[in-house]
C-alpha cells in the first residue's frame, strides 16, 4: 500500500509540474484533490482497511494531499509570475511616441441644449413623449382651441401638405403641442411629460428659421393650481441657466389653449454687451406659459372639472442661444465645422444634474 502511495504522488507531482497555465493546473488540482479526485478516492477506501493499515495509509494519503497541496500553490504563483512577464511585455507604453490626437467630433449645443432640458426635467419626475412632423388639421389646431381665423392658420405661416383620402389638412407642425393632445387622448391621466422636437413655420430672419426645436411640457392631474406652474418653471431656470438668484416676471398674455395665459421674463444685464442672466434691472422673455384650457381637455375626452393641468413652451433654439452667447440662429444649420468646434461639446461630457450640465 506504502508503495502504490509513493507512486501516485510522483505521478501527481509530475502532473503538476508539467501544467502549461492556469487553467491546466485547475483541472489537475480538481483531477487531485476534488470530490472525485484520486486522492480523494484513495481515502474512500480506508474504511475497508484493518485499524493499523487504515492508521498507516491514512497518516501516508493526508501527507500526499499536502505534497501536492503545497505543489500546486507553488505552480499556480509561478504561472502568475510568468502572465503577468507576458502581459508587460505585451501592453507596455513607448513614452516616446507622439500624443494622440483629441476626438475632432461635436455636439451641437442643439442637442445639447435638449440632453440638459431631458435631465433638469427627468430629475422632476418628468418623462419624454414624442409625435409625427406632419400632422392632421386637428391635432395640430382644432383640439388646441385654435379657431379657423386664426392667423396661425394662414398660409404664409404655415407649410400645408397634400390632404388626407377623408378631406383632413395635413401640415408641417408649427409646435409640438399636438403630442400632448395625443397623450391626453391615448393614455389616462395624470401626465407629467416633456416634448422636445423639431416645428416649422414659413419665417426666416437672424432669429427665425424655417426648422426650429422646441420643447413643451404638460402636467394634467387633479387640484392643479398657477402656484405649481410657477414653482416648476423658477426650479427648471435656476437650474438651466445655473444661477441661484433669478428674478422671475410673469406677465398676462393670451394663447387659445392655455387660461389664464402668462409669458415668462428673466432678470438680465446687457453692460458691456454681455448678457447675464440673474444680474441688472432688465427683463429677458424666455418663454410662454398657463393653466390648460379647459375646452382643450374637453377636446381629448376629459371631465374639465376634475382634472386640470398647466402647459408651457419655449424655444429650444433661442433659448441655447442665451445660455451659450450665440448671436446668430441660421449657423445653426451651416455645417460650419470650425463654428461647431467652437460652440459644440465634447461627446462624452453627458450632462447630468449631479455631474453638472455645462462642463
Amino acid at each position: 500500500m506504502t508503495t502504490e502511495i509513493e507512486t501516485l504522488q510522483d505521478e501527481l507531482l509530475a502532473e503538476v509540474a508539467g501544467v502549461a497555465d492556469l487553467a491546466a493546473l485547475e483541472a489537475s488540482r480538481v483531477a487531485a484533490l476534488g470530490k472525485k479526485g484520486r486522492i480523494t478516492a484513495q481515502m474512500k477506501g480506508l474504511g475497508k482497511m484493518d485499524p493499523d493499515q487504515r492508521r498507516e495509509a491514512g497518516a501516508a494519503l493526508n501527507k500526499v494531499k499536502d505534497v501536492v497541496a503545497e505543489a500546486i500553490e507553488a505552480r499556480r504563483l509561478g504561472l502568475h509570475e510568468v502572465e503577468l512577464e507576458a502581459r508587460l511585455a505585451t501592453e507596455g507604453i513607448d513614452v516616446t511616441l507622439p500624443v494622440r490626437q483629441q476626438p475632432q467630433g461635436r455636439i451641437h449645443p442643439v442637442s445639447q441644449v435638449m440632453d440638459e432640458i431631458a435631465a433638469i426635467f427627468a430629475d422632476m419626475g418628468f418623462t419624454i413623449a414624442e409625435g409625427p412632423d406632419i400632422e392632421d388639421d386637428f391635432h395640430n389646431f382644432t383640439a388646441l382651441n385654435i379657431p379657423p381665423e386664426h392667423p396661425a392658420r394662414q398660409m404664409q405661416d404655415t407649410f400645408y401638405l397634400p390632404q388626407r383620402e377623408d378631406g383632413m389638412p395635413m401640415v408641417l407642425r408649427t409646435h409640438t403641442s399636438p403630442v400632448q393632445i395625443r397623450t391626453m387622448q391615448d393614455t389616462p391621466p395624470p401626465h407629467r411629460i416633456v416634448v422636445p422636437g423639431r416645428t416649422y413655420r414659413s419665417d426666416s430672419d437672424q432669429t427665425h428659421t424655417p426648422m426650429f426645436h422646441q420643447i413643451e411640457g404638460l402636467v394634467i392631474d387633479r387640484d392643479i393650481h398657477m402656484g405649481h406652474l410657477k414653482g416648476t418653471l423658477e426650479a427648471f431656470c435656476q437650474a438651466f441657466f445655473e444661477v441661484d438668484n433669478v428674478r422671475f416676471r410673469f406677465r398676462p398674455s393670451y394663447f387659445p389653449f392655455t387660461e389664464p395665459s402668462a409669458e415668462v421674463d428673466i432678470g438680465c444685464s446687457y453692460e458691456g454687451g454681455n448678457l447675464r442672466i440673474g444680474e441688472g434691472d432688465d427683463w429677458l422673455e424666455i418663454l410662454g406659459c398657463g393653466m390648460v384650457n379647459p375646452r382643450v381637455l374637453e377636446n381629448c375626452g376629459l371631465d374639465a372639472s376634475e382634472w386640470q393641468g398647466f402647459a408651457w413652451g419655449m424655444g429650444i433654439d433661442r433659448i441655447a442661444m442665451l445660455k451659450y452667447g450665440i448671436p446668430d440662429l441660421r449657423a445653426f444649420f451651416d455645417s460650419d465645422l470650425r463654428w461647431l468646434h467652437h460652440y459644440g461639446f465634447v461627446p462624452l461630457d453627458v450632462p447630468t444634474m449631479s455631474g453638472g450640465l455645462s462642463r
